[in-house]
């Protein structure tokens, strides 16, 4: 028999992707809820159209009426509407009452805090599952974070940053930033609770696959939840695109800060055809990362990064995917448990991500040893250890000469450009000769081809872990490392003149391998500007090397 799940907030940003996700589903009937037909009609119409298995209805309706949605008599009742900021429980209550099953994707720190309190007797008396809190934050951070630190000795930090793609802000979503922005919120901190302005403590955060995004604290379920795992420091920051729509959020938090005004809420449905304006010039690609510090089973000290990139407008069915995992353990009976509950462990990573598999959305999983030597054993951390031997070799940290063959294809404006501003070599075939010198956790690479010959440094950012930098004259490149069987790709994040960051579209790109083949190390490096074309286009091999 197939179980009647209704779904409040079908027509949103999040229940659409959700329902879209619902209706591939042949084992329920599927009532979508919202509060006007027209829209509840085309959604169902759209689902139709795309092949949906499950039965699906439409209902008319609101939280504010709770008798309508219990009066459908669902086995399970999902609340995707929002917002939950300032919401009570009543509708939570009647759906159990009645003998329902709940889930919400509410990301509203109150009311994620007191749900249990006002539910688990009841829920325990009807034989229910309440679930509160069934999204990105605080359900899919916790479950990342288990699994990053499974068999730690110690967590001591973690920090949360969800940042997703450009979208046209929902007025529920606009006017849960805005009620935050400038206001103090609880934070775990030095191992001790202190308050700080929401919206506020602004910094760059590289995310793996989607370089670097501005970010702020914001005030989610993650500041209550990852403090139980972690005993120094757990914060939780967010991000909205593009970078200006940030600043300018930023700037208004300020109005609250300085006590010009109580609360940027009011202001909501005047800014938000603003925000979308905005939003239009921002990429669609989202994601977010969990990062963790702290001692690992060998009692060495350890760092680790789960993240996830979703390509391709997929990141607002993320958000979902907790509650689809809880409903997919309920219809299969893996989830019996009865009460009210936050989603903290209570499916796991892997239950989450299968719901995002039919979609472009990719999960990564890093870690580090902290006292491994050496600027790339650092970088790159565990992935090190599986380079073949000769990358290994020639990048294992020590003070060496490598000698070897080399083919650069520079021609053009922009070659004349490299080899007068940095001794690039333009085309032809040289002798390759690469000293490395290793000094206080940087290495200078001096590389010569023929008589041409360039020198930059390598160093390690502070606080980005998986990154390194490299510098040549005033201009730095920021890169992260992606491993494969062959080696690894260097993969641009940013660049710089002097201390000042530069946009990406106004710079050179920078691709580059380092690999093995047939025992041998080898490197191709091509440097393109967007105006002035190929700078650099140079490979080569190194096979023998001289130890300092």
């Amino acid at each position: 028999m197939n179980r009647r799940v209704v779904l409040l907030g079908a027509t949103g940003m999040f229940g659409q992707r959700l329902a879209e996700h619902l209706a591939t589903w042949s084992d329920l009937e599927l009532v979508l809820a919202a509060r006007s037909a027209g829209p509840l009609a085309d959604l169902q119409d759209r689902l139709a159209a795309k092949g949906a298995v499950a039965a699906i209805s439409t209902a008319v309706a609101d939280r504010d009426r709770p008798a309508t949605l219990v009066a459908l008599s669902p086995w399970a009742l999902i609340d995707a509407a929002g917002p939950f900021q300032g919401a009570g429980y009543d509708l939570a209550r009647a759906a159990v009452e009645a003998g329902a099953h709940w889930i919400d994707l509410a990301d509203a720190r109150g009311f994620v805090s007191g749900f249990s309190a006002a539910l688990n007797d009841l829920a325990r008396d009807r034989g229910v599952l309440a679930v509160t809190g069934a999204s990105s934050t605080p359900a899919i951070t916790d479950a990342a974070l288990g699994r990053m630190t499974a068999g730690w000795r110690r967590v001591d930090r973690a920090t949360s940053t969800i940042t997703p793609g450009a979208q046209k802000p929902g007025l529920s979503l606009t006017r849960t930033v805005l009620a935050q922005a400038g206001q103090r919120v609880r934070c775990f901190e030095g191992g001790d609770w202190v308050r700080r302005p929401a919206w506020g403590g602004l910094h760059w955060q590289s995310i793996p696959g989607l370089g670097r995004r501005l970010v702020a604290l914001a005030d989610t379920p993650d500041l209550d939840a990852l403090p139980k795992r972690a005993g120094r420091q757990a914060l939780f920051f967010a991000g909205v695109e593009p970078a200006l729509l940030q600043r300018l959020v930023w700037v208004a938090a300020w109005l609250v800060r300085l006590r010009l005004l109580s609360s940027l809420e009011p202001l909501a449905a005047a800014l938000r055809p603003m925000a979308d304006l905005i939003s239009r010039f921002g990429v669609k690609r989202g994601g977010m990362a969990v990062v963790a510090e702290g001692i690992g089973p060998d009692g060495a000290a350890r760092r680790a990064r789960w993240s996830l990139v979703a390509q391709a407008d997929s990141g607002p069915a993320a958000p979902s995917s907790p509650a689809a995992a809880v409903l997919r353990a309920l219809l299969d009976g893996r989830l019996s448990r009865t009460g009210a509950v936050v989603c903290l462990d209570l499916v796991s990573l892997d239950d989450i991500l299968a719901e995002l598999a039919h979609l472009p959305i990719a999960a990564r999983l890093e870690g580090w040893s902290m006292e491994r030597h050496g600027l790339f054993p650092r970088a790159l951390g565990d992935d090190f250890d599986a380079l073949p031997a000769s990358v290994r070799a020639v990048h294992a940290g020590g003070s060496e000469v490598l000698v070897g063959r080399a083919v650069s294809a520079g021609r053009g404006l922009g070659a004349l450009v490299a080899r007068v501003a940095l001794g690039l070599p333009g085309r032809g075939a040289y002798d390759a000769r690469v000293e490395i010198a290793a000094a206080d956790g940087a290495e200078i690479w001096t590389r010569q081809f023929g008589r041409h010959r360039f020198r930059s440094r390598l160093s390690l950012p502070r606080d980005e872990p998986g990154q390194f930098e490299e510098r040549l004259g005033p201009v730095a490149f920021r890169f992260s490392a992606r491993c494969d069987g062959w080696g690894f790709r260097w993969i641009q994040e940013g660049w710089r003149l002097g201390a000042i960051p530069l946009p990406a579209w106004l710079g050179p790109r920078v691709r580059a391998r380092s690999f093995d083949r047939d025992g041998v190390y080898r490197f191709s490096v091509v440097v393109a500007h967007p105006w002035l074309g190929v700078m650099a286009a140079y490979a080569g091999r190194l096979t023998s090397r001289i130890s300092l």
